[in-house]
């Protein structure tokens, strides 16, 4: 039995993962966290959801005795999170976007100590349009012009999304080039032509689209579109049950999602 603790577990993301971590016979969900004004600390997390006692309490600190911890929040938090897990020896699952350069390496420091795995998406799809569009721009990234748009709903807070930066990282490096000095975020006025070898990225937000990712390669007389469009949350909560199934005894080094599609695919 995997013995998970949520951060965030108010948020909408942390709501529906420890809901399903309920669910899952192999889990079973230990405690929630939240910030310390957040208004339901100290209640029992299933009344704060509607659902009745479940004997979970929602606290400000990492106080449950748990083998994972799950972290869809902020970077701040996520960074204070991960330095909480490695002083209990709890292995991390982190699926917060929006992570800069200084919070990486505060999560790689972090690696030394406990496994975590860290993913921008934590959908099985878009993990495999990572490695298919890779594949994609090596054949036709020198003749093509690519093209990435993400959109989101109207609440997310950062942009472009971490899906959208690792697609066009992965692109960038697919050509031999350097992501984000080879990229544009949007254009406005006269741009004049478009640069041979640019990589465009562009952030839709509106209503309540879960997420939506294109990758566009157009060239001559043709054009190829790989699209992922999630339609609800529980596919990354779901993938991030996936990830805790995996990490769970572990040794300590910072993975990605491409160990637990390796990891399945050797059955």
């Amino acid at each position: 039995m995997i013995r998970v603790v949520v951060n965030g577990a108010c948020g909408r993301m942390g709501q529906r993962v420890a809901t399903l971590v309920r669910e899952d016979r192999g889990m079973r969900l230990v405690g929630g966290l939240e910030r310390r004004d957040h208004p339901s600390l100290g209640k029992d997390l299933g009344l704060v959801y509607g659902l009745g006692e479940i004997g979970v309490r929602l606290t400000a600190d990492l106080e449950a005795e748990a083998d994972v911890l799950i972290d869809f929040s902020a970077p701040e938090s996520t960074v204070h999170r991960a330095q909480q897990a490695a002083a209990r020896g709890v292995a991390m699952v982190i699926g917060t976007t929006g992570l800069q350069d200084s919070h990486k390496s505060q999560l790689a420091s972090v690696s030394q100590k406990i496994p975590c795995l860290v993913s921008p998406n934590m959908s099985l799809g878009v993990n495999l349009l990572f490695k298919i569009a890779g594949e994609v721009a090596r054949v036709l990234g020198r003749s093509f012009d690519i093209e990435i748009v993400e959109a989101h709903h109207n609440l997310k807070k950062d942009a472009p999304s971490g899906t959208a930066v690792r697609l066009a990282e992965v692109v960038a490096e697919a050509l031999g080039k350097n992501y984000p000095a080879s990229a544009v975020h949007g254009r406005q006025g006269m741009v004049g032509e478009r640069p041979r070898g640019q990589i465009g990225v562009h952030a839709v937000r509106g209503g309540d689209i879960v997420g939506d990712h294109t990758v566009l390669f157009a060239g001559p007389g043709e054009r190829l579109e790989l699209v992922h469009r999630a339609h609800s949350r529980d596919t990354f909560a779901q993938g991030a049950l996936r990830a805790a199934r995996f990490i769970a005894g572990k040794p300590p080094r910072l993975y990605t999602y491409a160990d637990v599609l390796e990891a399945e695919l050797r059955g």
